[in-house]
């Protein structure tokens, strides 16, 4: 096995620079993964183009699976209870710190967790080697990861994002709106967009309505599932867009939104789309995305919508993940697709600029 690691660091705002640093020894709890590839997430490319988490010099990438090549001997078995070996596929979820509030009070919700540390979003420190934008990446103890071996590379690349949208959903459900014969719009449909799509149609839900301003994206949309297609480019106005919308639905609106982009404007169309006595959830906004203005009486109150936000994943939500893809190619939708553009270490900067510029839908980087 090799002794040294190239990784891209970010060292300032678009610009990588390929170092190579020495591999750790394992401690008793640890896992050395020689990684084989990690999708680019949005959050990538914000942090790209201007640093906002303020993490350069940093190694990005958190949508990664490898390989386990080295592991202490603390370590069994995975999150679930599977057992691992040397030679196993894997994926991580996040680490939480176990000491806050709601690692003690809410172990269920623990991606609340006030410390939570997540691989490809750490700042540098001796390891180095911290996100799956490497060669290798070192697991640190107390990390939740999963055994994957047997499902594909591309599937594998897709189980963080495919998580983000599982846990969407199953913020969803709890208001109690979701049933088969719901319609659903979900506005935005970028990677989370169209994977809440595909969530939806994985349990039997037949009314998707979707909303962007890119027809590849929406066509896209269409094969996951989605039955009514809007660019919202093509309409004269918003409220030519919400008559559209409120014509498909029997003049008054979704049942429940998911309002997947990450732009105020849009967040706050979102609210008009949702019918009196709908729900909506909110999953665009993993950064701050700016303030957007509503009208409390007519968007909230009157209406009596049921609201939830929706952040990140939380460990029991990747089993669930992993049913719904197995699910997901069971019913034939071309969830695998998704993966529309690979790049080498060594073209990580067009692998971003593809990214911000919107190009395709789940850019990765393939070590």
């Amino acid at each position: 096995m090799e002794n040294k690691a190239r990784v891209a660091v970010l060292v300032a705002p678009k610009k990588f620079e390929i170092r190579e640093y020495d591999i750790p020894s394992v401690g008793d709890g640890e896992m050395l993964v020689k990684v084989e590839a990690c999708g680019v997430c949005g959050t990538d490319g914000h942090e790209y183009v201007r640093d906002p988490f303020s993490l350069c010099p940093v190694v990005l990438g958190h949508e990664g699976t490898g390989e386990i090549v080295a592991m202490g001997k603390n370590v069994k078995k995975d999150f679930a209870g599977n057992p691992v070996k040397i030679g196993d596929k894997i994926v991580t979820c996040i680490i939480p710190c176990g000491t806050c509030e709601a690692c003690k009070m809410t172990p269920e919700r623990t991606n609340l967790c006030e410390n939570c540390g997540i691989y490809g979003l750490m700042p540098d420190d001796s390891v180095h080697i911290n996100g799956y934008f490497g060669e290798y990446i070192l697991i640190r103890e107390n990390s939740t990861f999963f055994n994957v071996t047997g499902m594909s590379l591309d599937m594998r690349i897709l189980v963080e994002p495919s998580a983000v949208a599982v846990h969407a959903v199953e913020r969803a459900k709890t208001t109690g709106l979701l049933k088969f014969d719901t319609k659903v719009l979900v506005q935005g449909c970028g990677p989370i967009g169209l994977l809440v799509i595909s969530v939806l149609r994985t349990l039997g839900i037949e009314n998707i309505f979707a909303v962007d301003g890119n027809d590849s994206r929406l066509e896209i949309a269409k094969t996951l599932g989605a039955s009514h297609l809007y660019n919202f480019t093509k309409y004269g106005d918003f409220a030519a867009l919400l008559d559209a919308v409120k014509s498909d639905t029997n003049g008054r609106g979704a049942d429940f939104v998911f309002q997947c982009t990450g732009v105020a404007k849009a967040a706050a169309n979102a609210w008009k789309f949702v019918k009196r006595g709908g729900g909506m959830c909110e999953v665009g906004f993993f950064m701050d995305g700016g303030e957007c203005s509503i009208n409390h009486h007519f968007d909230i109150c009157n209406k009596e919508i049921s609201l939830v936000g929706s952040w990140v994943y939380t460990p029991q939500n990747y089993p669930t993940t992993f049913d719904f893809l197995r699910r997901a190619v069971g019913m034939g939708l071309p969830v695998e697709k998704l993966v529309s553009h690979k790049f080498p270490l060594d073209k990580i900067g067009e692998a971003l600029e593809t990214n911000v510029a919107m190009k395709g839908i789940k850019v990765a980087v393939v070590i």
